[in-house]
């Protein structure tokens, strides 16, 4: 019994093209709603979480008709193909918004340019503002006219000036609010495109990732995820690598036009669809998957003896809340750092966020294949387990880290963390699916992202809230202390593991593939 690694690849290329766009819907996003429209870090938060809400009933809704959808592309392929469509077209839409805004703001828009921080220098802002580390300051008072408009985005040594992030950036940004409350037609707008992009990409995603279950046999599938993940990966990545090369995390490109580099991920995305439609024949895939399993006497009947539908017993449902329990726990850490990072990493840590964030894409990448391996011998379960230690470990480590730290530490830790998740990953979703009989897949991988849902729905507002009046340095306390309840839930887990054909079986069937 070996996996067949083409034909998940072929595959993994629907969550390649997803993970592109959420990549740069994290990154990119937050920092238009904060440089561009003056959001506050909570209120962005909600905006974020907007996917997250969509997909708390769309998710299992669109599993579940997936799961009875019959087409000639099969029950998967419509949707991946006409959802992609239309996200494709709405993110690239979010930069007509984004350009309305920014010629709005023309007046501050400019960095490093004299004329601009006059301008915020004598604009009567109504209330203290506050700094990254929390400190409440009025411009007038902290500077003299001449001391702000000299400040520059980068000091003498070519790094991050702390003055500009400090000072320079929230008077920018609460000027830019007070431009969006005089005029919200540009923000009205830009919301409005984002849940067009963000409906299409919740018609697909739990079709998407229900297909490798549906065409992989059960002892396979932590194998088989970790290919779907390590081409997940491969599209952050990509999207990383070309945010390096458009400077999206520099300073000075904070109030950049975004259209080019949306348009480049959009041709990424497409081009990815193209190959998954060349390649991917549902339902001659689906067809060999059950002969495979009629080989192996895997069952995959959704009815038990008698003709009734199968339940879950009282064990095996007790395991799925845990399980989906402890998704919800370690998402809510996780999904804190992912959806806040871009802003932290410029403002605490003085890096450009698209490098730290491809070592720990990195990480993974190389870490995919062996923790699939790994997890085949000691079980998901364990495997999990050391994944959360791995990811609560770079997080309280990564709470103590600032803009002068070892870099050799802080590359540990992106990387740690990036092995981390992806043996949580690897193993996480398989274990759900373990539970499923027959044409349930798409139903169970609805719960899977309903739960994962719940927390990104809820954790950017409240991380955000909490880096608003505490400081931005409470980001991975926060992310630590709910990665260390996941270790907590999935102790007392005892289903969902894998269930490996026996040696003899194998041989007396003598099959090599």
């Amino acid at each position: 019994m070996k996996l067949n690694y083409k034909r998940t690849i072929c595959v993994g290329f629907a969550f390649f093209l997803i993970c592109a766009f959420w990549q740069a819907y994290d990154n990119i996003v937050p920092l238009m709603l904060t440089n561009k429209f003056g959001m506050s870090q909570a209120h962005s938060g909600i905006i974020m979480a907007i996917d997250n809400i969509l997909a708390l009933f769309m998710l299992p809704l669109f599993g579940i008709i997936s799961d009875k959808t019959n087409s000639k592309l099969g029950k998967r392929t419509p949707y991946i193909l006409v959802g992609t469509i239309i996200a494709v077209i709405a993110f690239v839409g979010l930069t007509f918004a984004d350009n309305m805004q920014l010629a709005k703001i023309n007046a501050v828009s400019a960095i490093d340019d004299k004329a601009a921080l006059e301008t915020l220098y004598e604009f009567d802002y109504g209330t203290e503002l506050i700094a990254p580390d929390g400190e409440s300051f009025n411009v007038k008072d902290k500077f003299t006219k001449n001391e702000f408009t000299a400040i520059t985005s980068v000091d003498e040594n070519g790094q991050t000036n702390l003055d500009y992030t400090n000072y320079v950036e929230p008077a920018r940004q609460a000027y830019v609010h007070q431009q969006t409350l005089s005029d919200p037609q540009p923000i009205i707008i830009f919301i409005a495109i984002l849940l067009v992009a963000l409906i299409a990409m919740a018609t697909f995603r739990s079709p998407a990732v229900a297909l490798m279950p549906d065409v992989t046999i059960k002892p396979l599938r932590s194998k088989a995820n970790a290919v779907i993940n390590l081409m997940g990966t491969a599209g952050g990545i990509c999207v990383l690598a070309l945010g390096a090369v458009f400077a999206t995390g520099s300073v000075k490109n904070s109030m950049m036009n975004y259209t080019v580099f949306f348009s480049v991920i959009a041709g990424l995305m497409v081009a990815a669809l193209i190959v998954f439609m060349l390649t991917v024949r549902e339902p001659k895939f689906v067809s060999e998957m059950q002969e495979e399993s009629k080989k192996y006497n895997i069952d995959e009947s959704a009815e038990d003896e008698n003709g009734n539908k199968r339940k879950l017993s009282k064990g095996e449902f007790f395991s799925l809340i845990l399980i989906l329990a402890s998704v919800i726990f370690w998402f809510m850490g996780y999904n804190a750092v992912t959806s806040k990072y871009s802003v932290y990493a410029s403002k605490v840590l003085n890096l450009d966020y698209n490098m730290t964030l491809m070592l720990a894409q990195a990480a993974a990448i190389v870490a995919y294949i062996p923790v699939g391996l790994i997890s085949s011998k000691i079980g998901r379960k364990k495997a999990i387990l050391a994944g959360v230690v791995m990811l609560c470990t770079a997080f309280s480590v990564a709470a103590t880290l600032t803009a002068g730290s070892s870099p050799i530490i802080m590359n540990c830790m992106f990387a740690l963390a990036g092995i981390g998740w992806a043996t949580i990953n690897v193993n996480s979703f398989p274990m759900v699916v373990e539970l499923a009989k027959g044409g349930d897949v798409g139903k169970y991988t609805g719960f899977y992202y309903t739960a994962s849902m719940a927390a990104q729905t809820i954790t950017p507002y409240i991380s955000g809230l909490l880096m608003d009046n505490y400081g931005m340095r409470t980001l991975f306390p926060y992310a630590a202390v709910f990665v260390a309840l996941a270790f907590i839930t999935m102790i007392f887990v005892k289903h969902g593991d894998s269930k490996p054909i026996g040696k003899a079986s194998l041989e007396a069937l003598d099959v090599d593939a």
